[in-house]
């Protein structure tokens, strides 16, 4: 069993930590920068990484740290904690609560363990290899979706594609009921919960999305990249997250990816 006890229990006290360290900055002087890839980070995502990795260096010191802001930490053992502090910052910056901290662990460079917490609200979604998804302790269930024309897709902003992976999804949105966007890490959460049924991005890097894998698998969907493969450490960052795994092929036809990356 990869998954321990002690590990969920550790991932819901990082998530706490990540929270308490959150919410004085919420709607408050969260201290603005711009990072030297255009992106926002705050005063508020500082302490929350700092908070986690404390913890994990305290109780884990054989494990690696990958997190958004701060060096990765090399560990001794197969496991390594991934953290994205606030997924979302221009959620954040904007006071609307539908950013979320991501945090996973990876045995052997796989997710086996997600959670996303929503720390204004208080939501939070946990996924473990090998059991059921919950959102606050209840199981969540991701919804069937009987076909593609049904579905309601989600992505964070059409922007964040190049060229052909637009042109790629434009393809997608015209074969789906309706397109929502915004939304970040919040959006995977709803699909798990059966609010959504797709969700694709690109451009992801591995603290963006390997806590999703856990929630949304265990909830029933399925998540992989713009060519059908698992999503691992090495994934390129084209991500996919269906509620109904019956809808993948359907998904990467539309996308009309199969067999290759961009």
């Amino acid at each position: 069993m990869p998954v321990s006890q002690a590990d969920i229990d550790l991932a819901n006290r990082l998530a706490d930590a990540a929270g308490a360290a959150i919410r004085p900055f919420y709607r408050a002087a969260y201290g603005l920068e711009v990072k030297d890839d255009a992106s926002p980070v705050t005063l508020a995502d500082k302490a929350a990484e700092a908070a986690m990795r404390r913890l994990i260096i305290a109780e884990r010191p054989m494990d690696a740290i990958v997190g958004e802001e701060e060096e990765a930490r090399a560990g001794s053992s197969n496991r390594t904690w991934v953290l994205d502090p606030i997924d979302g910052t221009r959620a954040f910056i904007s006071g609307r609560p539908i950013f979320g901290t991501l945090i996973a662990l990876l045995v052997d460079d796989w997710p086996v363990l997600g959670v996303i917490d929503q720390p204004i609200i208080q939501e939070r979604w946990v996924g473990v290899v090998g059991r059921g998804t919950t959102l606050n302790g209840v199981p969540a269930k991701t919804r069937v979706c009987r076909e593609l024309g049904q579905a309601l897709l989600a992505t964070t902003s059409p922007a964040l594609f190049d060229d052909g992976q637009l042109h790629a999804f434009e393809h997608l949105e015209a074969e789906t009921q309706s397109t929502v966007l915004g939304g970040d890490c919040y959006n995977y959460g709803c699909l798990a919960s059966g609010h959504l049924d797709v969700v694709v991005e690109a451009g992801l890097k591995l603290h963006d999305f390997a806590a999703l894998v856990p929630v949304v698998e265990g909830a029933g969907g399925r998540m992989c990249d713009w060519a059908g493969d698992p999503l691992h450490k090495g994934s390129s960052g084209e991500v996919i997250a269906a509620g109904d795994p019956a809808r993948i092929d359907d998904i990467l036809d539309a996308l009309g990816c199969r067999g290759h990356q961009h």
